[in-house]
C-alpha cells in the first residue's frame, strides 16, 4: 500500500489507566521533503513494546516522556525512498526511532537516529532479536543474571518477546530453564518451540507448588518481567546466592507513579543471600557488537526461535500497545504499516 499523505498518531492526553485510542489523535499531513543531509524513509514495521506505556506518563523514567502533541515515539524499520545524504541511498533499509507514522526524515545516525540495517539481516529482525528485546534478554541473562552452566533459571512472561529470548539464551548457556506464562497455548509454545525445560501456566496452576516440584533446591536466577504476585512466588523459592534480574513489571500496567508495589517477602533476598538488580539494555551500548555476534551465530544455527504477533495497519498501533498488558501477544508485537515488495 502507498499513501500520498503522512498519517500519524499524536499523543493527545496522558492515560490514567489502560491505553486507548482516545489518548491519541490521528493526523494526516503532507509527506515531508528531505533537505540537505537528510533522507526520506517509508516506515514499514513498528515495534510495540511495554516500555512505551511508561513514555506516556508525565514523569520521566530512563528517558523523557513523549510530549503532548508529539508523534508517538516508537522503534521501526523502513525503506529510504529519497535521499540528499551520502550516508544513505535510495533502497537502503534503516532501523531506529521512526515514531508511529508513515514517513520520517532521517539526518544523523547514532543511538537514537536511524541506522542502516546490516547486510544479511532481515530488516524486521532489527525490532526483535537485534533490537531492544534481544539485547535486554541477552545482557539481562549474561551480565546481570550471570548465569552459569547447570544452574536453574526462572523466566516470567516467558512467551513474551523478551522473556522468550532470555530463556533461550539461558538454555544455550547450559542452564535448565523454567518459564511462567498465561494459558495452555503459551505454555505449550514455551516448551515445544522455545524449548524451555518446563513452563508453569499461572492461570491454571499454583506457581509455588509447581516450583517446589520443578526446582526442589530453588532457582539460581530469576528473570522477571511481571512483578506482583509472580515475583513474590519466585522470591519464596530462591536458592542461596540467587540473582533476581528486574526487566519489567507489566502486572502494574505501568501507570504513572505506580510501577508495582514492593514485594511483601523481599527479606527472602536477605535470608538467601541473594541480590536483585535492575538494568536498561542501553547500559551496554559499547558491547552491542558482542551481543549481535553471539545472537547471530545462534540464529544461523537455528538454535533461537523468535515469535511474532502482527497487527495489520498503522491504525492498529494503540490497540496493539494495550494488548501487551492484556496478554494477547506471543513473542514480539509488531505493526505492519505497509507492504513493500
Amino acid at each position: 500500500m502507498s499513501t500520498t499523505s503522512n498519517r500519524q498518531w499524536v499523543l493527545k492526553t496522558r492515560p490514567r489507566e489502560a491505553v486507548s485510542e482516545d489518548c491519541f489523535e490521528w493526523r494526516e499531513g503532507p509527506v515531508p521533503t528531505p533537505g540537505p543531509g537528510e533522507a526520506l524513509v517509508r516506515v514499514t514495521w513498528l515495534a510495540i513494546e511495554p516500555t512505551q506505556r511508561t513514555w506516556l506518563n508525565a514523569n520521566a523514567t530512563y528517558i523523557q516522556p513523549v510530549a503532548l502533541g508529539e508523534v508517538m515515539r516508537g522503534a521501526g524499520v523502513g525503506l529510504v525512498i529519497a535521499s540528499r545524504t551520502e550516508r544513505l541511498a535510495v533502497g537502503d533499509w534503516v532501523a531506529g526511532l521512526t515514531g508511529w507514522q508513515d514517513y520520517v526524515l532521517t539526518g544523523d545516525a547514532g543511538l537514537f537516529g536511524l541506522n542502516k540495517v546490516p547486510d544479511g539481516v532481515a530488516p524486521k529482525a532489527m525490532l526483535n532479536l537485534y533490537g531492544a528485546s534481544g539485547l535486554t534478554a541477552y545482557f539481562g541473562i549474561t551480565e546481570v543474571g550471570r548465569v552459569a552452566p547447570g544452574e536453574t533459571v526462572l523466566v516470567s512472561a516467558a512467551a513474551g518477546s523478551v522473556g522468550s529470548i532470555a530463556g533461550q539464551v539461558a538454555r544455550l548457556r547450559g542452564c535448565r530453564v523454567i518459564g511462567i506464562a498465561g494459558g495452555p497455548h503459551k505454555a505449550e509454545w514455551v516448551t515445544r518451540t522455545a524449548r524451555f525445560d518446563a513452563c508453569i501456566d499461572y492461570k491454571s496452576e499454583d506457581i509455588r507448588a509447581r516450583l517446589r516440584a520443578l526446582a526442589p533446591q530453588g532457582v539460581d536466577v530469576v528473570f522477571d518481567n511481571v512483578g506482583g504476585h509472580v515475583l513474590e512466588a519466585a522470591l519464596d523459592h530462591l536458592a542461596r546466592g540467587a540473582r533476581v534480574v528486574l526487566s519489567g513489571s507489566v502486572a502494574s500496567g505501568y501507570k504513572d507513579g505506580d510501577y508495582g508495589t514492593a514485594p511483601r517477602n523481599y527479606m527472602q533476598l536477605g535470608f538467601k543471600r541473594a541480590r536483585m538488580e535492575g538494568f536498561i539494555f542501553l547500559d551496554y551500548v559499547s558491547r552491542f557488537p558482542e551481543a549481535f555476534r553471539e545472537l547471530a551465530a545462534w540464529d544461523a544455527q537455528g538454535a533461537l526461535h523468535c515469535a511474532e504477533s502482527i497487527a495489520e495497519g498503522l491504525e492498529q498501533a494503540p490497540s496493539a500497545l494495550r494488548g501487551l498488558f492484556e496478554g494477547r501477544n506471543v513473542g514480539k508485537q509488531l505493526v505492519r504499516v505497509t507492504s513493500i515488495p
